[in-house]
């Protein structure tokens, strides 16, 4: 069966076509600046770059822009729409509702729309996803995959925020996490590349990208995660802040004479990598800027570093020991510099990494040094495979 993953964001549609019999990728595009000038669809396969630049007032038109390119004569792969045996869905922000992927249906629909609080900026989006596919494929089964589903194994003394227990009870205010799929792929493929089963072993992943969370997986389920009610909080990001006193908020608040969205917006999209180093919001930047002695890029460095190192040692105390440490995403796969920098001390774990293993960077490998008692890797993650891999479950069930 071939199937299709979708991401949409507010203003683009990502997608791949993946071949399950082989779990090969036949196809990836991606539709930006969706109802914006300047709009354009580009699609790679078959070693060819396809583009199709059009005007996209909104998510239906990427959608058939998109079945365009798959089924175009000359740059397609498929001879027709009828070749897809189901789309699969990212969704952020399934809430308490959801702990694992579910076909959709209008309950389903309903039960995005009512998270849309928790998720602002993305379930509106996704929804509009689902729904302009649901519109150009109507006979197709569509599979939801939420970034939140893994983290519900989390017990209330890690969900629970120290607030009064009725805006728990009321609002359902508590830690959600993200990057869920990310996690469950790289924690269970962890356990695959060690010749374990995931029930044996406690494992920390970090997923360190623009995006940043780490998790602690114990046994094979998650009992705590870094991100929050949303994804802001936790270790500094490319533009998010991080976790902070709450406080912060409303002295800035109260002295710039901002409203609370509006210092949000601040903590979301100017903060973290950006907002300290002042040079970019991409790790890359940064970290050539800190090569060149720039001493704010050197600081934004630093608290990176310093919160993934405090977050694995947590998380090392909280499931009473850990048997490997994982690296994965954009950053965690390709910068052997901060995997180092967070690794450097962590004998007192038993944890250490060989610095020459460690230079390989982009590939599945244990970074382990000889005598290190905690393995330590790098494993690509693959959330399209794990979405496609849950929709395939379900729609062959139906």
């Amino acid at each position: 069966m071939k199937i299709l993953i979708v991401n949409a964001g507010s203003s683009s549609l990502k997608y791949q076509l993946i071949d399950m019999n082989n779990e090969n990728t036949i196809a990836k595009g991606q539709a930006e600046r969706i109802g914006i000038q300047g709009s354009r669809l580009v699609q790679k396969a078959r070693g060819q770059v396809y583009e199709i630049s059009q005007p996209m007032k909104d998510h239906v038109e990427a959608c058939r822009l998109m079945i365009d390119a798959l089924t175009d004569q000359e740059h397609g792969v498929v001879k027709s729409m009828d070749e897809i045996g189901a789309v699969g869905h990212r969704v952020l922000h399934g809430g308490m509702k959801f702990t694992k992927s579910v076909v959709i249906d209008q309950s389903v629909l309903d039960a995005i729309e009512e998270n849309i609080p928790l998720g602002p900026l993305h379930n509106p989006a996704n929804l509009m996803g689902i729904k302009a596919c649901q519109e150009v494929m109507p006979k197709t089964p569509m599979v939801a995959v939420f970034d939140t589903a893994f983290h519900q194994t989390m017990p209330p003394k890690a969900y629970l925020y120290g607030v009064p227990m009725e805006y728990y009870e009321r609002l359902k205010v508590r830690r959600y996490g993200f990057h869920g799929t990310s996690h469950r792929y790289v924690s269970a493929r962890t356990a695959e590349f060690l010749g374990k089963k995931p029930e044996e072993l406690r494992i920390i992943t970090c997923h360190l990208g623009n995006g940043s969370s780490v998790c602690a997986v114990a046994y094979g389920k998650c009992v705590d995660t870094s991100m929050g009610i949303t994804p802001l909080e936790g270790v500094i990001m490319g533009t998010r802040s991080g976790s902070m006193d709450p406080a912060v908020v409303q002295y800035i608040c109260n002295n710039d004479h901002l409203t609370v969205d509006e210092m949000l917006t601040i903590c979301n999209k100017k903060s973290g990598l950006v907002g300290i180093s002042g040079v970019s919001s991409d790790m890359r930047d940064v970290m050539a800027a800190a090569d060149d002695g720039n001493e704010r890029a050197i600081i934004a460095r630093d608290m990176l570093v310093y919160g993934v190192k405090k977050y694995i040692g947590s998380y090392a105390a909280a499931m009473g020991g850990v048997d490997a440490i994982v690296f994965t995403a954009g950053i965690g796969e390709n910068n052997d510099v901060l995997r180092a920098m967070v690794m450097e001390n962590m004998e007192f774990l038993g944890a250490k990494i060989d610095p020459e293993k460690n230079q390989i960077n982009g590939k599945e490998i244990d970074i382990s040094a000889a005598d290190s008692k905690v393995r330590v890797l790098v494993i690509p993650t693959n959330e399209e495979i794990a979405i496609a891999r849950d929709t395939l479950q379900l729609v062959s069930a139906l």
